[in-house]
């Protein structure tokens, strides 16, 4: 302990930087007093004056060499108490100390008069003090009171109990020496065992402080990740063919939020589009740019465009939103009559497909540049998604990591991938855990798990699928007509319902009869919550619904469709034509 640290306070000391001597602190303090007082006397013994005393007179006090241990440490203040001996036994406790946790007998083992050592943790350092002969500090701790202290414990040479409780009266110090009872140190020769010196000094203003800048970091953090949260979607959508489960988990333990965002969007006809993205980057810009990126992206998506067109439009706007801003975004559409997924990426980490038998497919090209770069032209790929597989969409945050190539991070996901077995959620959480990504860790992590289930049984049943080609000519109508109402009465729906999927399918034919060219096709399918009509052609002039004219001998088939379907739409098809198509919600 230095003790020149609280000179200031004594009379007629000033404060002087000192060398810290952890065993005898006390001589090294007077030496440094006594060099400085001799340095600064001048021939008739008198301290010199400064210009702001010259005319004041001179303090007088005590020098430090005419105090005592007793009176320097009466003097500190900070709670101070000395141990000696094996058991810690009290040999004097300040003024401060008693002031601090009252009245405090000397004699007996620190373990049953100090209990405030054991509330703040100092019990067990002690031995390990006396025994190491180091000093040991323990910052911080809480009483039962409330009060907060930081306590340094330091070893101290063996004593007589003159020099630990010397009154600087030689009689009284020979009389105090060999007693038991506290006053001295049990031993009639004066020679004194080593102990250990505990000051104890107040940091209650500074924990408090501490604490209140914790609390407000956590709020701070609990808004930034509640921004983020309400970004993302709030419930998935959940497709009639596909399972889907997401997890985000903020990065870090500040208030910055990341850009990382996902979403599932269904489109019709039982297609659905999934899309994860990461804007690079942290804080509320970030985060800003994640939303409008995701709310454009849900827009494009109802257009029903192909991938890559998606991906285009999305790059133009990020360069209009913000050129410093670096995103990636990977859009693909599920269509379950293909059984795969066509994608686009921008810069985004591959899709990883994981079969029935447990292989892991990684997605190949194409993958363009992030979003923003502007002057690439952007196109689709296809990966495989069978029944019984699993599909896995994901951030950088998940695989990459400072130690290692983010190909090793991809390769150590696929193989966490490769045994995963379960729910979405589950293997969601296991990709999670397998990756080792905890509370701490420094990277948002977001995680998009899709299974296309292979359904068997009575399940089998509610999925069923029929298509008839049609020639064109008068026939064509007619024959889609009757083949919708086999296929609709075979699959047992409600005449009601029956009769509305005729009606429908026979506008959807008479239109594309119309206004489209061959080949033409009629799909019929139904899931376990919808039945769905679909006709293709090869015009890709896509029909819009308007208000026919009473005088109008045309016109009328999509408003038709339109009052008595749950949802209808249309879009191009890859191979050019486009495909019209309505949907109607079966009974619960």
């Amino acid at each position: 302990m230095n003790f020149t640290r609280w000179s200031a306070r004594l009379p007629g000391t000033q404060r002087r930087a000192a060398a810290r001597d952890d065993r005898s602190p006390v001589p090294a303090a007077r030496a440094e007093y006594g060099q400085a007082q001799a340095a600064a006397t001048l021939p008739d013994g008198t301290l010199p004056a400064t210009p702001d005393t010259a005319s004041a007179p001179t303090a007088t006090g005590p020098a430090l060499d005419d105090l005592s241990a007793r009176e320097i440490l009466g003097r500190l203040p900070v709670a101070v108490t000395l141990l000696h001996g094996p058991d810690h036994r009290v040999a004097y406790v300040n003024e401060a100390y008693e002031s601090a946790f009252g009245p405090r007998p000397c004699g007996a083992p620190a373990a049953e008069t100090l209990p405030e050592l054991a509330e703040l943790s100092v019990l067990p350092l002690l031995d390990q003090v006396l025994r190491s002969g180091t000093a040991r500090t323990v910052k911080s701790r809480r009483t039962a009171g409330g009060s907060s202290y930081t306590v340094t414990c330091t070893p101290v040479a063996p004593w007589t109990s003159t020099e630990a409780t010397g009154t600087g009266n030689p009689e009284t110090d020979r009389k105090t020496e060999g007693r038991t009872d506290g006053k001295g140190d049990g031993r009639a020769d004066g020679k004194g065992e080593g102990g250990v010196l505990v000051y104890a000094a107040d940091v209650t203003d500074h924990a408090e402080a501490a604490e209140r800048l914790r609390t407000s970091e956590r709020r701070h953090r609990e808004t930034a990740v509640t921004l983020q949260r309400s970004l993302l979607p709030q419930e998935l959508e959940q497709p009639d063919d596909l399972r889907i489960a997401a997890t985000y988990q903020p990065g870090g333990t500040d208030a910055a939020v990341g850009g990382d965002w996902y979403d599932v969007i269904t489109l019709g006809a039982g297609r659905t589009a999934l899309v994860i993205g990461d804007v690079m980057g942290r804080g509320v810009r970030a985060a800003a740019v994640m939303g409008q990126l995701r709310t454009a992206v849900r827009a494009y998506a109802r257009l029903d465009l192909p991938p890559h067109e998606v991906i285009q439009l999305l790059d133009v706007l990020a360069s209009e939103i913000d050129a410093t801003q670096i995103a990636t975004c990977v859009y693909a559409v599920h269509d379950p009559n293909e059984g795969q997924l066509v994608y686009a990426s921008a810069g985004h980490l591959p899709i990883l497909v994981r079969d029935e038998d447990g292989t892991v497919e990684r997605a190949a090209d194409p993958t363009g540049p992030p979003l923003g770069t502007g002057g690439w032209i952007h196109t689709s790929g296809t990966i495989a998604l069978p029944p019984g597989s699993t599909a896995v969409l994901y951030t950088d945050g998940l695989v990459e990591r400072r130690s290692e190539d983010i190909d090793e991070g991809v390769a150590s996901l696929a193989r966490a991938l490769s045994g995963a077995k379960g729910s979405p959620q589950v293997v969601c959480d296991r990709l999670i855990r397998s990756l080792g990504v905890t509370a701490e860790h420094d990277d948002d992590v977001a995680v998009l798990v899709v299974q296309h289930p292979a359904r068997t049984g009575a399940d089998a049943e509610l999925f069923h699928n029929a298509a008839l080609d049609l020639l064109g000519g008068i026939e064509a109508a007619p024959r889609a007509r009757a083949f919708a109402t086999g296929v609709l009465t075979s699959w047992r729906f409600p005449a009601e319902l029956r009769d509305l999927g005729v009606l429908a399918t026979s506008e959807l034919v008479a239109n594309s009869l119309q206004h489209g060219t061959p080949p033409m096709r009629l799909g019929l399918r139904r899931t376990d919550r919808r039945l769905i009509i679909e006709v293709t052609d090869g015009d890709d002039h896509l029909p819009r619904r308007r208000q026919a004219e009473p005088a109008d001998e045309a016109g009328r088939g999509i408003e038709i469709i339109a009052s008595i379907a749950t949802s209808w739409g249309s879009r191009r098809t890859p191979g050019g034509g486009k495909a019209v198509w309505c949907e109607f919600a079966l009974p619960r």
